[in-house]
């Protein structure tokens, strides 16, 4: 059943057929670079401005719904716009193809580092590019910062996060956990704390695809059986290799781990990583502090979510610890492991709280808890640019305890001053210069190769 999105009487836009919807978020998957800022503002010039597919009201409705979900936002967005025109396939389709083609090119770019780590081009062109993801990082902590610290409530909230895993190495989840029921209970009594929370947006008027009227919310037979249904998506493929492998195999810490960054996933890629580097590097093993950095460069010079620099680390885990196969074969089994259970879980949060979609934006504490949430999240990408930067422009460094109180400190004779040039150079062309993502990393994967080769 069609329904008007609210302006019937301004003109009409005729329902795509499925293959221009599908080759229009193929489109919005190829081009999807620039991080989720750069992401939503693709799918907002595609689907609201050029196709007319989804009016802005509903497009915003639907973005900050999303915000409300672990997992990138972006991508499940791309999943609920999906969802609003061809319902459940369209939703599949669309989160898909969002993700598809960087997880392609990433999986390419995994292989390649991990066989050719070693030679002196590539380890010159990831000098250079970390060096700018570390001013890369410091512009999303900006533009966070800027959206989310609107009082010094949020202010506090933002320097408590950072204090707790800096200083107090407090675990990721729950900093967000904390953030998240500190918001609720807050904004019952003092609401005007959260005001303004969520996305602005200008207004685009004009006729707009008339999209399936919103049913009633479904009960819970819905929700059982949405549940069973992907659920057992989830965790099919972990049960499979299970058997075939063993249960002592490498997929299987590789499957709970990021089985649970699905969960927690709370404020995107720059505040998980936070997380993901603290186990991956120091507790798990799987990956060095600097190729942590060489992953999300990667990440920020394809298409896709950012958070799809968790297929590079599940590569890298796998290539490392083979089960009695080639280490090249257990890496790809251990990138497509790693990104299902990333982001199967996506398409369940979107399923089953989409219909209930209203309900939740309407609801004053809730929207409270997303506020302390985003607040928090700038003291993550806080703590996450610092650790960047020290295991940037130091050999080494030492983790220091003192009672309560855990910190990573650096070792200064190991300072590396071409990495805080590069870093500085690459931190003007992003803020003074304004240049784009892809060129200033460009520009210093060139330098770091030169440097090398030097």
């Amino acid at each position: 059943m069609r329904a008007t999105d609210g302006r019937a009487g301004q003109g009409a836009v005729a329902f795509p057929a499925f293959g221009e919807f599908f080759r229009t978020f193929a489109r919005i998957g190829v081009l999807s670079f620039g991080g989720p800022a750069g992401q939503i503002a693709l799918m907002h010039r595609v689907l609201v401005e050029e196709k007319r597919w989804i009016s802005e009201e509903r497009f915003l409705h639907a973005l900050n719904f999303c915000m409300l979900l672990p997992g990138p936002e972006a991508q499940q967005l791309a999943a609920y716009c999906g969802w609003l025109m061809f319902g459940a396939r369209g939703g599949i389709v669309a989160g898909t193809l969002f993700v598809l083609p960087g997880f392609v090119v990433i999986l390419a770019l995994s292989a390649f580092y991990a066989l050719t780590q070693n030679a002196q081009l590539t380890t010159g062109l990831f000098f250079g590019l970390k060096c700018a993801v570390l001013a890369i990082v410091a512009d999303a902590l900006v533009r966070v910062g800027q959206r989310a610290l609107r009082n010094g409530f949020m202010v506090a909230l933002a320097a408590i996060a950072f204090v707790a895993l800096f200083l107090f190495d407090a675990p990721f989840p729950l900093v967000v956990l904390i953030a998240g029921l500190v918001g609720f209970f807050v904004a019952r009594a003092r609401p005007d704390l959260f005001a303004g929370a969520g996305h602005g947006a200008t207004p685009t008027d004009g006729p707009f695809l008339q999209l399936p009227a919103p049913e009633t919310a479904p009960g819970f037979a819905y929700a059982a059986r949405t549940m069973a249904v992907w659920g057992a998506l989830w965790i099919a493929p972990v049960a499979l290799l299970a058997l075939v492998f063993g249960r002592d195999s490498v997929f299987m810490p590789i499957a709970a781990f990021f089985s649970k960054m699905a969960v927690v996933t709370f404020g995107g890629a720059y505040a998980v990583l936070s997380y993901v580097a603290q186990q991956a590097v120091e507790d798990l093993g799987w990956l060095k502090p600097g190729e942590m950095l060489d992953g999300l460069a990667m990440a920020e010079t394809t298409p896709g979510p950012l958070i799809l620099v968790l297929t590079y680390v599940g590569f890298l885990a796998a290539f490392r610890a083979p089960p009695d196969i080639s280490p090249l074969a257990s890496g790809v089994i251990g990138a497509a492991l790693t990104t299902w259970v990333t982001f199967v879980p996506c398409f369940l949060w979107i399923f089953l709280g989409a219909p209930h979609v209203e309900k939740l934006r309407a609801n004053r504490a809730l929207s409270g808890a997303l506020a302390a949430i985003s607040a928090a999240v700038v003291g993550v990408i806080a703590n996450l640019a610092l650790w960047f930067a020290l295991h940037v422009f130091f050999a080494r460094t030492n983790v220091v305890e003192w009672g309560p109180l855990r910190a990573t400190v650096p070792d200064i004779a190991a300072f590396d001053p071409r990495a805080a040039a590069l870093a500085a150079l690459a931190a003007y062309a992003l803020f003074r210069l304004k240049l784009g993502i892809v060129p200033v990393l460009t520009l210093a994967g060139a330098i770091g190769v030169a440097l090398r080769m030097i």
